[in-house]
């Protein structure tokens, strides 16, 4: 198969898998976990998963990684952490919509750190079908966003989604790097490890614990059930295979692609959750979709 349709299909899986994640995390909140150890969780249950492929044919190549190369892995974990952190934080305080909308900024923050510090080039497709994507993504917004007037909680929950935008940068740019000199299962076993970490030691130090809510009220046991699939599909099958397309594909490119997400959890949305999105909304993700096909546009790169 020739490499670019491998690599349009392992987006696409990706994009399906990451899309599952907005309804995932509804369900695990409603079984009563708190949102930062839903995202410890997610990436606890995704680097026990892949603890025994490493230890069986990684080990070796863990040995190899410089100093620096550890030291970035890291850091990109960092990155990923304080995206979830941030992200999955501000649903309690502003609306879905407005979280995702911001969130998906970050292909902003990525070309533009792309330019700067990678000197990655930004042909005219990509910044035309980033421009486009973006513009989607602010019409799905004023769809469900309509009168919705900004208060100080809401404004605090619209500022963790930017910086969820902005920590998301950081970790795919870091990733870009990375991925030209290490291999996918051990790249990500070290930033989904560090990220889980990071999680479940600010998960603690806010209090919330691994086995009930904040009224001590212990998690529904369809929670666990949640929780692994959101390890499974969103975080090891979705996020790896853009963590795989980065050796690949220009970080901006693939953080475009990842504008489709909306969409994807809309869809999902209808069949799972009979929630039919306004003629808005419905808009707005063709828009997304037109930005993705201009960035896909042959020899983008």
């Amino acid at each position: 198969m020739p490499q670019r349709s491998r690599l349009l299909i392992v987006l696409l899986v990706g994009i399906f898998a990451v899309s599952t994640a907005s309804i995932l995390i509804r369900f695990a909140r409603q079984a009563g976990v708190p949102a930062l150890m839903v995202a410890a969780y997610r990436l606890s249950i995704a680097t026990l998963v892949l603890s025994p492929i490493v230890l069986r044919r990684h080990t070796a190549e863990l040995k190899r990684l410089t100093q620096r190369d550890w030291l970035a892995a890291l850091a990109s974990g960092v990155f990923l952490a304080l995206h979830f952190a941030t992200w999955v934080s501000s649903l309690d305080y502003t609306t879905v919509t407005s979280s995702v909308v911001l969130v998906t900024t970050g292909p902003i923050w990525v070309a533009l750190a792309s330019w700067l510090f990678l000197r990655e080039k930004l042909s005219r497709p990509i910044v035309i079908g980033l421009i486009v994507s973006v513009a989607g993504g602010v019409i799905v917004g004023l769809s469900d966003s309509a009168g919705f007037g900004l208060a100080g909680s809401q404004l605090w929950g619209d500022f963790l989604a930017l910086a969820g935008a902005w920590f998301v940068a950081g970790y795919l740019l870091i990733g870009r790097q990375l991925r030209d000199r290490m291999s996918l299962i051990a790249y990500i076993f070290i930033v989904y490890g560090s990220a889980a970490v990071m999680l479940i030691a600010l998960g603690l130090a806010s209090g919330a614990s691994f086995t009930a809510d904040a009224a001590g009220v212990p998690y529904q046991s369809i929670g666990l059930v949640w929780l692994i699939l959101m390890a499974l599909f969103p975080q090891l099958l979705g996020h790896s295979s853009y963590n795989y397309a980065l050796r690949f594909l220009p970080t901006t490119y693939v953080a475009v692609v990842a504008l489709a997400e909306p969409v994807g959890t809309s869809i999902l949305a209808f069949f799972l959750l009979n929630e039919l999105p306004p003629p808005l909304t419905i808009l707005g993700a063709a828009v997304i979709l037109i930005g993705i096909a201009i960035a896909s546009w042959p020899n983008h790169a």
